[in-house]
C-alpha cells in the first residue's frame, strides 16, 4: 500500500470541505479552492480526518492513490498556511519593483518587463534583487515563480540572471589563456 496515501489528512480548526462526487472544495482563512479528483479515486471525510480510498492494487491505483492524498493535502495547507518561492535577482542593473499588483522587471533587455499576476497570485519585492511569489495554489505558486525565472535564467559562466533562493548554480571556468604564444 502507498505510505504516503495511507496517511490521513488533518483537516484544521476553520477549515470546511465538501465532497460531492469527484470534486473536492476545501474553504479556509485564506481563501477556497476546488480540484476535480480522478473517478477512481474515493475521499472519505470522518471527523477531523480526510482519508483516500483505491479500488485496487493495480499499478495505476497505487500511484493515484498517493499522488490524490498529497493534491488534497497541499489544498488543506494552502488555505491555511499559504505558499511562497523565493527568487533572487544576480547581475549589474538587474532589479525588480512592483507597480501596483504587477511586476517590473529589468533584466539587460532594451526594455522593461511586465507581469500580470494569476489570479490568488501576489507578487512581493522587499529588496530590488528579491522576489516573493505568494499564493493559496500550490501549482499556481510554482508555475508563476517558474515563468519570471525563465525571463533571465542563470548562466553558469558569472551567475547573472533569476534563481531560486535555494538553488546552486554550478560554475564553470571562463576561456583559458594559449600558454606560449609568441
Amino acid at each position: 500500500m502507498s505510505r504516503i496515501g495511507r496517511k490521513p489528512i488533518i483537516v484544521p480548526q476553520g477549515v470546511q470541505v465538501e465532497i460531492n462526487g469527484n470534486t473536492v472544495k476545501v474553504k479556509g482563512p485564506k481563501g477556497e479552492l476546488v480540484r476535480d479528483l480522478h473517478p477512481e479515486m474515493k475521499l472519505v471525510l470522518s471527523d477531523s480526518e480526510l482519508k483516500v480510498e483505491r479500488p485496487s492494487d493495480e499499478k495505476k491505483h497505487r500511484s493515484l492513490h498517493g499522488l490524490t492524498r498529497t493534491l488534497v493535502s497541499n489544498m488543506v495547507d494552502g488555505v491555511t498556511k499559504g505558499f511562497s518561492k523565493t527568487l533572487e535577482i544576480t547581475g549589474v542593473g538587474y532589479k525588480a519593483a512592483k507597480q501596483g499588483s504587477n511586476l517590473q522587471l529589468t533584466l539587460g533587455y532594451s526594455h522593461p518587463i511586465e507581469i500580470k499576476p494569476f489570479p490568488g497570485i501576489e507578487f512581493e519585492v522587499p529588496a530590488p534583487t528579491k522576489i516573493v511569489v505568494k499564493g493559496i495554489d500550490k501549482q499556481a505558486v510554482g508555475e508563476t515563480a517558474a515563468q519570471v525565472r525563465a525571463l533571465r535564467e542563470p548562466e553558469p559562466y558569472k551567475g547573472k540572471g533569476i534563481k531560486y533562493d535555494n538553488e546552486v548554480i554550478r560554475r564553470k571556468a571562463g576561456k583559458a589563456g594559449k600558454a606560449g604564444k609568441k
